[in-house]
């Protein structure tokens, strides 16, 4: 059960994030602390080799709703979001890349979902209204596309884009959907999704705001590549009814 009167958890997976992550702190705080309701911050440190956890000490002097989980070595963030997701206890679970790509406010535009029925709200980059403020480069954007046709190819899903770092979870669905997880890797948005759906979850994509940051930690060939793998494994995984 979520904790009584927590009602948001915010978790951030962070790997050498020590720049970034007071910003982004910073932000988040200031947005939680104009709300009404009972929230927590979870950095998921994954195994950085900076002061990104130190950063998030720090922090906590400012804000004690702040907690810091550490996996135990760098793990990737499909393992780092999973763990976070297992820890948080409020009654709904977003999940935001530590650069705020898409800015915390969205929020705000996601919770009318959830009073509608929806169990999981994603954000997109890629509806008639979301906003791209920054846009990646080209090739970027050419591999996206590329990589979205694909996983609506092979899993059968009208998602438009799976890999908004822009999601939440009402507890219940978070509880059922990542203990089942299997990618630790930039794959894992499409398994879980997939997994959701298999469990009847009901999903919204809707529309965000979003800016590409030029410190993406993302590889254009080595991760693309080792995200094809993992759509195979999860292709396995289903026809191995696992």
């Amino acid at each position: 059960m979520a904790e009584k009167g927590l009602f948001l958890s915010v978790i951030i997976p962070a790997y050498n994030e020590e720049k970034r992550l007071p910003g982004t702190l910073e932000r988040i705080h200031q947005y939680l602390q104009k709300k009404g309701f009972a929230y927590e911050i979870i950095v998921v440190d994954d195994g950085s080799r900076d002061k990104t956890v130190w950063v998030a000490e720090e922090f906590k002097k400012k804000d004690s709703n702040l907690r810091i989980v550490k996996n135990p070595r760098n793990m990737g963030k499909g393992f780092t979001v999973r763990n976070g997701m297992l820890n948080g206890r409020g009654r709904y679970l977003l999940f935001t890349d530590s650069d705020l790509s898409t800015p915390i406010e969205e929020f705000d535009r996601f919770l009318p979902r959830f009073e509608q029925g929806y169990d999981i709200v994603i954000g997109s980059r890629a509806l008639r209204d979301s906003v791209i403020k920054v846009s990646q480069p080209w090739y970027r954007v050419f591999m996206g596309k590329t990589f979205n046709l694909i996983v609506r190819t092979m899993f059968w899903t009208r998602i438009k884009d799976t890999q908004c770092g822009f999601k939440c979870f009402t507890r219940e669905a978070a509880r059922a959907v990542f203990p089942r997880q299997t990618v630790w890797g930039f794959g894992f948005d499409v398994e879980v999704l997939f997994i959701a759906r298999k469990l009847g979850y009901k999903i919204c994509e809707f529309p965000v705001e979003w800016s590409d940051s030029p410190d993406t930690k993302v590889n254009a060939i080595k991760d693309s590549a080792k995200m094809f793998w993992e759509l195979l494994k999860i292709r396995l995984n289903l026809l191995r009814m696992r």
